[in-house]
């Protein structure tokens, strides 16, 4: 049986990470035992402390036991974490070297949306591939640069560390894990039950792009915002350094240590959020916001929101226009 310890931080934890993971591993011990077979998972809420209140004041948890007192675990999940950083790390200082030391020991970790802040800390995703929310990419490689983040995937494995997207994708990651050590069939039956999207991997049709202009470059800041006000218009990087008054090699390198993104990357970005934006109105179509957004290539519009979003611009129309009516 796969010991499975979902641990209860202190602070403002989330509570759908936590019950949903329980609920989701249970529901495949439930199903085993109708068969008259054994359950595969015995399941265990872990703490520092026997009893933890959430800083929101909304919920208390009653942890099975001590994270002291586990001497060995196979599966360690580790939910979301919301607040201040600092102030989430310092309360849960104690449960860092436990981690290390039960990943060394054979444990496989698994960290659902920011809680892959926590897991980062403790050097654990140095140079491996890991996921969080896309609204906090930016912070996250700033705080670890060494980790290889992918911040448009849904859930990421390497080593025997996972790692989620954001918010509800969790479940995506539960259901990856259930069909590692229950079987593709059991995945199935958990996601039909639970009505979920069973091979979803990307979190980028979710993603929404308001620029990173969380840096000091005041240059950068006016060049970002000159894109933002004329992306519609025929922008070249030689024009946007005259305007700048940069060299170029001196703005691109500024322009990427700034933003994450090349000036090209940062200028697709931006007139595909304007894109989806239109799209989502819903009252143009495809090919009148192409050329509203400053494309004028049906095939190099199509190709660049793709790999954005991970959705051709019709589908992103038929998925989220608001002249879509839904049926019951």
């Amino acid at each position: 049986m796969k010991q499975v310890t979902i641990l209860i931080p202190k602070g403002h934890t989330s509570m759908v990470n936590i019950a949903g993971t329980h609920q989701l591993f249970s529901f495949v011990n439930e199903f085993l035992e109708q068969q008259g077979k054994h359950p595969l998972f015995h399941i265990q809420l872990a703490a520092a402390e026997k009893s933890i209140i959430q800083s929101n004041g909304l919920f208390s948890v009653h942890a099975d036991l001590l994270v002291e007192d586990i001497k060995k675990t196979d599966l360690i999940i580790i939910p979301a974490i919301h607040g201040n950083f600092e102030e989430n790390l310092e309360n849960n200082a104690a449960l860092l070297p436990w981690i290390v030391e039960q990943y060394h020991g054979g444990a496989e970790i698994v960290s659902l949306c920011v809680g892959s802040f926590f897991l980062a800390s403790t050097g654990l995703l140095d140079g491996k591939n890991c996921s969080t929310h896309w609204q906090y990419a930016n912070e996250f490689r700033k705080r670890y640069p060494k980790a290889l983040l992918m911040d448009d995937k849904i859930l990421t494995e390497a080593d025997g560390i996972y790692t989620s997207g954001g918010a509800y994708s969790f479940t995506n990651l539960i259901i990856y894990l259930i069909e590692k050590f229950a079987g593709r069939d059991m995945a199935i039956l958990v996601a039909k039950g639970f009505m979920i999207d069973l091979d979803r991997n990307s979190q980028s049709p979710f993603t929404i792009f308001s620029g990173q202009k969380n840096h000091k470059d005041d240059d950068i800041l006016k060049a970002q915002d000159f894109i933002e006000r004329n992306f519609h218009q025929k922008l070249t990087i030689d024009g946007l350094c005259e305007h700048m008054a940069l060299s170029r090699r001196t703005f691109e390198r500024r322009f990427k240590k700034a933003t994450a993104n090349t000036v090209w990357e940062y200028l697709q970005r931006v007139k595909v959020e304007a894109a989806k934006k239109e799209l989502e109105l819903g009252k143009k179509t495809v090919n009148e916001v192409m050329y509203k957004v400053g494309y004028t290539d049906p095939k190099a519009f199509r190709d660049v929101f793709r790999k954005i979003t991970n959705m051709t611009p019709m589908d992103y129309l038929n998925k989220y226009s608001a002249q879509m009516t839904p049926t019951f």
